[in-house]
Formats: C-alpha cells, sequence, structure tokens
C-alpha cells in the first residue's frame, strides 16, 4: 500500500471524515502531522501544497488535496488504485 500523509488538526471535522474515508480504503497506517500551534509545520505545509487548510493529503508523493479532493476522487474510482501503487 502506497504511503499516505496527512496535515491535520486535532479539532477538524474534515480531517476526521478524510481519515475515517481512507481507514474504509484499508489504510490502516498513515503518518499524521498535526499543525495546531506548531506555526513552522504549518508554513511548511503551505509551502508544500500552497494552501492554508487541513486537511492536505499525500498518497506517496502525489499531493491529493484536501477531504473534498479525497472523496472526489474516491468517487471518480481513482482512491483505490492509488493506494494500491
Amino acid at each position: 500500500m502506497a504511503h499516505v500523509k496527512i496535515y491535520s488538526s486535532d479539532y477538524c471535522p474534515f480531517c476526521s471524515r478524510a481519515k475515517a474515508l481512507l481507514q474504509k480504503r484499508g489504510v490502516t497506517d498513515y503518518e499524521e502531522i498535526v499543525v495546531d500551534g506548531q506555526s513552522d509545520v504549518r508554513t511548511r505545509m503551505t509551502e508544500l501544497t500552497g494552501r492554508t487548510s487541513v486537511p492536505q493529503i499525500f498518497i506517496g508523493d502525489l499531493h491529493v488535496g484536501g477531504c473534498d479532493d479525497l472523496h472526489a476522487l474516491d468517487a471518480r474510482g481513482g482512491l483505490v488504485p492509488l493506494l494500491q501503487a
């Protein structure tokens, strides 16, 4: 299974939704980077993604985007093949 990395916040319902979908698709182990109170970490996330909101999700080296992007990818049938790559 591909490596998954999620920039998240402990109090973010969108982060919870994204993680729930990943778990539903069989992702049991992912790297979670919590940005709460970590301005340097959030700055790094913004530099990598061009976005300031969480979650920001990477599958392998591909930046998938946020929660809505992840759900849209799944709805198009693209999430599972990407995870299996």
